[in-house]
């Protein structure tokens, strides 16, 4: 399953990206999916079973996220 963190700014999508490349995991922009709608389009795309490093990553470098989603494949 995929998950994705949507954000309010284009900054902290990239922020948030270069965080969690830097820690080892797994991420990649993409453009927003029609059915979620965060302000600046850009959201970050992770496996699922991530999510706990993820958080940590956010809370570690103080990272605003706007949500969370799961996808279903």
């Amino acid at each position: 399953m995929e998950c994705l963190a949507t954000f309010d700014t284009t900054h902290m999508a990239l922020f948030f990206e270069k965080a969690c490349r830097a820690a080892g995991l797994n991420v990649k922009i993409i453009p927003v999916p029609r059915q979620i709608s965060a302000s600046c389009g850009l959201a970050c795309s992770y496996p699922c079973g991530d999510r706990g490093k993820v958080e940590a990553v956010v809370a570690d470098k103080a990272i605003e996220v706007a949500e969370y989603h799961e996808l279903a494949s």
